[in-house]
């Protein structure tokens, strides 16, 4: 029983594979938190998929993939924000808008390169591959988006829970959301490296979506999350290893399994209860 757990472990990759997907899981299930919240997974979708044409321009002139696409999503998340201020445009409206010419803009690049081959591993994740200069980046991303969450958390529940009294009291609830905006772009950026720009939604939402099914309360929602986030990441790269199937897949076919047993276990028990109140 021991050996199944520890061979994997053996090898310098899954060690590195682990340590990124779970430092990358805490991270994009703690902002999915006030992404479940304020009702923004569209959002989350279409920075990932806006990352491709920072992504493939750093490939093409070998700079750093985790610059390029750090430059992408984080003038994506701002030019949302400036589109949507005031209530120009719904923020959903502008979302379709600069996902949809990003994207054409990434995909179109990339039809000017040699090989499609040479950007599947962007399109769908090679956390198996993650170096220790990756990790390394990986690494910073999380802490200074924990970091900057943690110091104002305070701030962004206010602003999600109830942003008249925000504004009433002098907090800018425009300002938290520029804020999360970026943080967003960050957090997905770094997910990228683990299940690519195709499934890196599925990472910050579903562990959220589970969490938000157990408990209301904003601190259960966090543990609960990040507790969720880590186990769905271990399964899935054991999974990947033992079975020889695709790790970014197998992680985010995790999340989707715990999220429906989730949902199965907080439905028979609301159902129970109720019937027990009947009684």
């Amino acid at each position: 029983m021991l050996n199944w757990r520890l061979e994997p472990l053996q090898h310098g990759f899954m060690r590195q594979a682990l340590l990124a997907s779970i430092m990358v899981g805490l991270t994009c299930s703690s902002l999915g938190v006030y992404v479940v919240l304020r009702r923004m997974a569209f959002l989350g979708d279409a920075i990932a998929h806006t990352t491709l044409p920072g992504l493939v321009i750093a490939y093409l002139n070998r700079w750093s993939l985790l610059g390029g696409a750090i430059i992408s999503a984080v003038i994506t998340a701002l030019g949302i924000g400036w589109l949507s201020r005031n209530q120009r445009l719904r923020e959903d409206t502008a979302i379709g808008v600069v996902f949809s010419g990003m994207f054409a803009l990434g995909i179109v690049m990339v039809s000017r390169a040699q090989s499609y081959r040479d950007f599947s591993h962007m399109l769908f994740g090679n956390v198996l591959g993650v170096t220790q200069s990756d990790l390394f980046g990986i690494g910073a991303v999380c802490i200074v988006v924990l970091g900057t969450l943690f110091m104002v958390n305070k701030e962004l529940a206010l602003t999600t829970i109830d942003p008249h009294h925000a504004q009433t009291i002098g907090l800018s609830a425009e300002r938290m959301r520029y804020l999360l905006l970026i943080m967003l772009a960050l957090a997905i950026v770094a997910g990228i490296q683990s299940v690519g720009v195709v499934m890196t939604t599925a990472l910050m939402v579903t562990p959220a979506a589970a969490a938000s099914l157990i408990t209301r309360q904003l601190r259960g929602m966090f543990l609960w999350s990040g507790l969720l986030s880590v186990l769905s990441n271990c399964i899935g790269l054991y999974a990947s290893y033992y079975l020889s199937i695709s790790s970014g897949g197998a992680i985010v076919l995790s999340c989707t399994s715990l999220f429906g047993v989730t949902f199965i276990v907080t439905h028979c028990w609301k159902k129970r209860r109720y019937s027990s109140r009947n009684s």
